[in-house]
């Protein structure tokens, strides 16, 4: 049963997690739905869709990945080399 999907945690309903989501009734059954499809929970589904959402908006999701985009707003360390200014 490895690819089975994960069981919720006991006293959270799926009212609940509609309500904090702010999704209708439809788009909930749904996403249920593509989860037990694809073998994996709703958990997994929402973070995969975070993860794209910050990736879209060029959002560092970890510490890593936020010191490297750091890093990269200096001109120093980018790729392209800087002309002089020309001498008159």
């Amino acid at each position: 049963m490895a690819g089975a999907p994960k069981r919720r945690r006991p006293g959270s309903a799926p009212e609940d997690e509609q309500r904090r989501l702010g999704a209708g009734a439809a788009t909930w059954h749904a996403l249920e739905e593509l989860a037990g499809d694809l073998g994996v929970s709703l958990d997994d589904l929402a973070a995969e869709a975070f993860a794209d959402l910050l990736r879209k908006h060029r959002r560092p999701r970890s510490l890593r990945e936020a010191l490297r985009e750091s890093a990269r707003r200096y001109p120093a360390n980018d790729c392209e080399p800087i002309e002089a200014p020309a001498r008159s």
